[in-house]
């Protein structure tokens, strides 16, 4: 009976309650290391809007490699038969920095014993955060980004940060994130109000305000300029999965 139940509803449903954890990472991948499954929380994390973006992918495509790296060499290890408990460690972002996470791995077996991919969880530490940069200019200027998002910032107040001239500033910044600084800190206000309208029940206007847009109006304009969605039907859309 216990075997007839479990083979009698679809597993991706259990999956779905991932959705609804807050700041909690969730993916299965097969056995060569591609994306089978992911959250919404793994989505925010990368900027992402939809499973279809990530599904058949690697670390490679979505992490600096000297972080898939390391993850599949873990993704080996877990294959061969060792979980990954609780281990603190760097997950990339969508922005090139990393979070301190907790995260735990195990491998997925088949009923037939044999197998075929692994899954995890990740959870980032607040209180044990870091970022990694290859020049340390830049790391103080995502700080600042970060911080005063709500605010505008000029490219004079973002080279001053970085102790570097503007032209400098920009063409340093374009060349590691391939977008200027002012695309930068709008993908940046996309991914919080993104973040808000899933796990929040702030209204439009406070969620425009805190993400940094000056008014609804020109919120849900330049929201569905980039989601393709208006911050309502992205709402309904998540918030029903």
């Amino acid at each position: 009976m216990t075997r007839e139940f479990l083979q009698s509803f679809d597993h991706r449903q259990i999956a779905r309650l991932f959705d609804f954890i807050e700041d909690v990472q969730f993916w299965i991948k097969d056995a060569s290391g591609r994306y089978q499954r992911v959250n919404r929380g793994f989505l925010l994390n990368y900027s992402l809007q939809q499973e279809s973006e990530v599904v058949g992918k690697t670390d490679y495509d979505l992490s600096p490699r000297h972080l898939a790296d390391q993850f599949r060499m873990d993704d080996e290890a877990v294959l061969e038969g060792k979980s990954i408990i609780n281990r603190i460690e760097l997950v990339g972002r969508f922005d090139k920095t990393a979070n301190w996470s907790l995260t735990t791995k195990i491998r997925l077996l088949s009923e037939a014993n044999a197998v075929i991919g692994t899954a995890g969880i990740s959870r980032a530490l607040p209180e044990a955060m870091a970022m990694e940069f290859p020049f340390k200019e830049i790391g103080r200027v995502i700080g600042l980004i970060q911080r005063e998002v709500h605010r505008d910032i000029s490219n004079a107040e973002l080279a001053a940060e970085a102790h570097l001239s503007l032209s400098a500033f920009e063409r340093r910044f374009r060349r590691y994130f391939q977008t200027s600084p002012q695309q930068y800190i709008k993908r940046v206000r996309i991914t919080k109000a993104c973040h808000a309208l899933i796990y929040t029940d702030k209204c439009f206007i406070e969620i425009a305000l805190e993400s940094g847009f000056c008014d609804q109006s020109y919120f849900t304009k330049e929201f569905r300029r980039a989601v393709k969605l208006t911050p309502g039907q992205y709402r309904q859309q998540h918030q029903s999965i």
